[in-house]
């Protein structure tokens, strides 16, 4: 079961990810986008789809949480603690905006956003205990949903749509598999019962 020092991170698509400029050089860069999209299922992981349900960051916007660059502690882009990050929940997902600092590494991610090179966004969190749920949906795929975010710990622009810790999901996967197997038949061990009492009673004749 997962626990709340598993880290996992999602690549969505979640749109776009918008720039604004001050107007003036070297003004302020402020990024945004959504890093999380609601009740939206996500691309094919390993073995199942995944849904992130309205609700499921409660409770942990008040962390202090990075934006980085593909999830890379040695480029960060912004702080909730600093307010140079913001992020709040609406009906859609879970926004963010940065306000970029004045580096080599923002500058040009700010360029590469711009050509549209890079437009997708990630975040990094851990979940709570009975923080998700497993169900098959109607084409028998298996579908993950997050009801319950225990901590967030990072928003960030990303290069490529990859699910790099889907391994986390997986071992929840399993055992959720490992506890609803299918129970026996109860009509149907009656009737075996049945058959074979008869099978004696005839045979005791």
């Amino acid at each position: 079961m997962n626990t709340d020092t598993q880290i996992e991170r999602r690549v969505l698509d979640t749109g776009p990810i918008e720039i604004r400029n001050a107007g003036d050089p070297g003004g302020k860069v402020t990024i945004y986008g959504y890093a999380a999209v609601f009740n939206r299922l996500s691309a094919p992981m390993s073995g199942f789809r995944e849904v992130i349900a309205p609700g499921a960051f409660d409770g942990c916007l008040c962390d202090d949480i990075r934006a980085l660059f593909n999830h890379d502690n040695n480029v960060v882009l912004g702080r909730t603690s600093s307010n140079t990050l913001r992020i709040t929940q609406d009906a859609t997902g879970l926004r963010y905006e940065v306000d970029l600092p004045d580096t080599h590494a923002a500058r040009d991610l700010a360029t590469s956003i711009a050509r549209g090179d890079v437009s997708q966004s990630s975040f990094a969190f851990s979940l709570a205990p009975k923080g998700d749920r497993w169900e098959k949906n109607g084409e028998g795929v298996q579908v993950r949903t997050i009801t319950k975010v225990a901590r967030l710990y990072d928003v960030s622009p990303v290069t490529y749509p990859a699910y790099p810790d889907a391994t986390v999901a997986m071992r929840s996967l399993e055992h959720w598999n490992a506890t609803h197997t299918p129970a026996p038949d109860d009509d149907a061990l009656n009737w075996q019962s049945a058959a074979r009492a008869r099978e004696l009673a005839l045979l005791e004749m």
